[in-house]
């Protein structure tokens, strides 16, 4: 199986006052093309900061990084920017849609950010969200569930290798929450994305090729 994302002896520290706190100790892993891995543990665990420092939006203090054979800690600006609109995706709890653009104007968006149009990619997304009669809406007017499927369809538009969720049924009942999960599956595996799933709640880790048990910034297991 092709490795698209390596972790490899990452720390990363954070100041706290006076003290310097490791959230991440250590940790190395690897999540391979077209497969599921969530990352489960309580708050303060590191799944938050394992995310960010694979979507680049962090640098650890030691080890490496490899996205799409681009190692991100080393990596200068140019080379993050061509990462995250080529090569990542990413879904968040809070949705983050832009409200002043459409339905289809935001699963668009990773596509304009780069220079890029393809409608006929966006219907198509749309389509396969159940979202295409809602494409001229605007976030204010979709419920919950419905925002999460527009931030999906909008985390895959560009065809990442590597899609994030940083626990992206955490503001939906538990209905909702399922449907979007089992959504991302089958989107994922359709696209052949591999996908990295932060969640609190194990019972929505079942899906998961495999499981990451984290504790205080460090791998507790590998399930």
């Amino acid at each position: 199986m092709e490795i698209v994302t390596e972790l490899r002896s990452v720390t990363k520290r954070y100041r706290r006052g006076d003290e310097l706190v490791n959230a991440l100790h250590d940790v190395s892993f690897t999540l391979g093309a077209s497969e599921m891995v969530a990352l489960v543990g309580p708050s303060g665990c590191g799944k938050s900061t394992t995310l960010n420092l694979v979507a680049g939006v962090d640098r650890p203090d030691e080890g490496q990084v490899i996205v799409c054979g681009t190692d991100l800690a080393a990596a200068g600006e140019p080379a993050l920017v061509q990462a995250r609109r080529h090569c990542i995706g990413i879904i968040f709890q809070a949705f983050h849609l832009m409200p002043h653009l459409t339905v289809a104007e935001n699963v668009a968006l990773p596509l304009a950010l780069d220079g890029r149009r393809d409608p006929a990619r966006v219907d198509d997304l749309l389509r396969r969200v159940g979202l295409e009669h809602r494409r001229s809406h605007f976030p204010a007017e979709l419920s919950g569930g419905e925002q999460q499927r527009t931030a999906v369809a909008r985390a895959l538009v560009h065809r990442p290798a590597v899609v994030l969720a940083d626990e992206p049924t955490g503001s939906l009942d538990s209905a909702s929450g399922a449907a979007v999960l089992q959504l991302m599956d089958e989107l994922r595996r359709q696209e052949g994305s591999a996908l990295l799933l932060a969640t609190h709640d194990e019972s929505l880790a079942t899906l998961a090729d495999r499981v990451i048990r984290l504790r205080d910034g460090g791998i507790e297991a590998v399930l």
